[in-house]
């Protein structure tokens, strides 16, 4: 490609930046484009480089070639522009490398980023001039450099492209099957690394042999984790077969080691540390480095990385976490995937739940959490730290965005810098509380809206006689416009008073199952029985009779009926009765009713929900939204 115009999309990446940086120095007139500004894509226009930002078709009208990656959506302006034109990164790095006399690919499952950056920073401290384009950051060492000399890279197998690879010299981290959403099989996985091999002129892919070099240079006085250990024997070893002398690389080795790439558990604040681990052999790497470090209570916020590897790897994640006290599951990142049964974070979480929730909390068996979202998880790490705790964030996703709240929060004079939310609850059970350690209040409201909802029945019982049997008090009545039999609450109120004022009912943005009332709901209006119209045909009694009666620990419904059909019935063609997550199962009478068995946690039950909510779109291609106030399912 030298010479030609080429356009990358998405170069303030890692991989697409380096690229960049290597394609401009082999003579090409390099641009790009990215969603967002950032310190990379300013970095890149320092090397004189074009950066667009947002996406537009007209940002590769004259490119000769597009360079695109497989995180590019096929709706992206500007790659159905580029059609014909299109080459993916990996190829074109595959096919610098390849060109280049003197190259060294580093590959593996799992240490590359890591082996490759030691490798380029030896080098460099032993007097080569050396290039190099590798996928991470450390402190000043960029994702790319130019030099004279032999030309380092982080090879990635993630989309089969490592195959095309001809280096002088492979060097293999290890081999752990990963990406299943490339590779369908384990074999397939291991075939790409064996025609990397085959195609190298040299391979280092073992340590055998190696433990009198390591012992020649010193490298158990050095403090690495064993992991980190291989790594640096990996890249002290390149150099020796460079003709460098060990004592050379024993003087050079200790700085090179001492910083790790960012994101290779990284302090970001006091007590908190990040790692992009998301393969369960890298977690438990980096989770077992958090248990040295900690002093008090080890936090694992996790978020798993794409839906695929999520399944394909279930039974391998809860033995990853057996280090920590806590772990807090978030929403799994999908990168560019769909969502796919079997692979969502709730899925995670049942494995881990079955894996430690028979036994008691402790040392190897960790209490499990699973969070609405990165932020509250978070929120209830720093809600719970005391002296001596580490929070690890865990995780190659939008995880990573935490760091910044993270650094606010930890720089904050005192907890009352934190702002609390109140949430109004009456004796009934349609609130779902999480069992995390949230800034959240539950105030338990006072007055007639907050007695139980039979109480109104047996007061009106020719006016609502269709709620009888319902849980649940007055207020969470109004507040959701709980109904039943085609009715709801909101037919026999004439005001509602919220926070002291009343409201006519017309201003109570009242729908199905939901109102725009927000606050106390402390009294209430309504109309006058003689000119009620609710079509009720019949008693409580008679009402009462007709319906299942719920058993202890549930919400009553939980899902609420999409239009034209019932959440029951959906769920009950999908399997749902008797599906258990941890104590909570859903009902064998009646599948929109999830029960909170003995020992049910709140994430058993966000768990249970998240489940059969995706069973249904995921089978039946309808969404489910949840009839009980406080919980999310997607």
């Amino acid at each position: 490609m030298r010479g030609k115009k080429i356009h990358l999309i998405g170069i303030g990446g890692v991989g697409m930046a380096g690229l960049a940086v290597l394609l401009k120095a082999r003579g090409a007139d390099v641009s790009g484009c990215d969603l967002h500004r950032s310190a990379r894509t300013r970095w890149l226009e320092s090397q004189g480089i074009r950066v667009d930002e947002g996406q537009d078709a007209a940002h590769v009208a004259d490119a000769e070639a597009v360079v695109v990656t497989p995180a590019v959506r096929p709706d992206c302006p500007e790659r159905r522009a580029a059609a014909g034109r299109r080459h993916y990164r990996g190829d074109v790095l595959a096919e610098l490398v390849s060109a280049t006399p003197d190259s060294i690919a580093v590959c593996g499952s799992h240490g590359k980023t890591t082996t490759a950056t030691w490798i380029a920073r030896l080098l460099l401290n032993l007097g080569e001039s050396v290039s190099w384009a590798i996928g991470g950051e450390t402190g000043d060492f960029p994702v790319a450099g130019v030099g004279t000399g032999p030309l380092v890279v982080e090879a990635d197998e993630s989309d089969g492209t490592l195959a095309g690879y001809h280096a002088t010299l492979l060097v293999v981290t290890n081999c752990e099957y990963d990406h299943p959403d490339h590779f369908k099989t384990r074999d397939a996985y291991l075939a790409c690394f064996a025609a990397a091999k085959r195609n190298a002129a040299h391979v280092l892919d073992t340590l055998d042999g190696l433990e009198p070099l390591a012992a020649a240079l010193g490298l158990d006085t050095l403090g690495l984790a064993p992991h980190n250990r291989r790594n640096a024997l990996m890249a002290a070893e390149v150099a020796r077969r460079r003709g460098h002398a060990v004592a050379a690389i024993a003087a050079a080795l200790p700085s090179v080691v001492a910083a790790r790439p960012d994101r290779r558990f990284q302090p970001v604040a006091p007590g908190v540390y990040t790692d992009y681990a998301h393969h369960p052999t890298e977690m438990r790497c980096a989770v077992e480095m958090a248990r040295q470090a900690c002093r008090g209570r080890l936090r694992v916020l996790f978020q798993p990385h794409r839906y695929s590897r999520t399944k394909a790897l279930l039974a391998d994640f809860p033995a990853a976490f057996a280090a920590a006290d806590e772990v807090v599951l978030c929403p799994t990142y999908a990168a560019f995937e769909d969502p796919l049964e079997g692979g969502d974070v709730a899925d995670l979480y049942a494995a881990c739940r079955a894996a430690f929730g028979g036994a008691t909390p402790g040392r190897g068996v960790p209490r499990v959490f699973l969070a609405p979202s990165c932020a509250a998880a978070w929120e209830h790490a720093r809600n719970s730290e005391q002296a001596g705790d580490l929070t690890l964030l865990l995780g190659a996703g939008d995880i990573v965005g935490l760091v910044p709240q993270v650094q606010r929060d930890k720089a904050a004079a005192s907890a009352a810098a934190f702002p609390r939310r109140r949430v109004w609850i009456g004796a009934g059970a349609n609130t779902w509380r999480s069992d995390l350690n949230l800034s959240i209040d539950y105030v338990r409201t006072n007055g007639p809206a907050g007695a139980p909802g039979a109480s109104l029945v047996a007061a009106h019982p020719t006016l609502l006689p269709w709620m009888a049997g319902i849980p649940g008090t007055i207020g969470g009545w109004i507040k959701m416009n709980a109904g039943a039999f085609g009715h709801a609450i909101s037919e026999v109120l004439e005001a509602v008073k919220v926070e002291g004022v009343w409201l006519p009912t017309s201003a109570c943005g009242f729908g199905y199952r939901t109102s725009a009332l927000a606050g106390e709901i402390q009294d209430f209006r309504l109309v006058d029985d003689a000119h009620a119209a609710t079509g009720a045909d019949g008693t409580p009694a008679d009402y009462l009779a007709r319906r299942k009666r719920f058993p202890a620990g549930t919400y009553g419904s939980f899902f609420k009926n999409p239009p034209g059909d019932a959440a029951g019935r959906l769920l009950e063609a999908v399997g749902a009765k008797g599906l258990r997550v941890g104590g909570a199962f859903v009902w064998a009478e009646h599948a929109n009713v999830i029960v909170r068995g003995e020992g049910a946690t709140a994430s058993d039950v966000l768990a249970l929900a998240r489940l059969l909510a995706a069973r249904v779109w995921l089978r039946l291609g309808v969404r489910l939204e949840p009839e009980v106030c406080g919980i999310c399912v997607r």
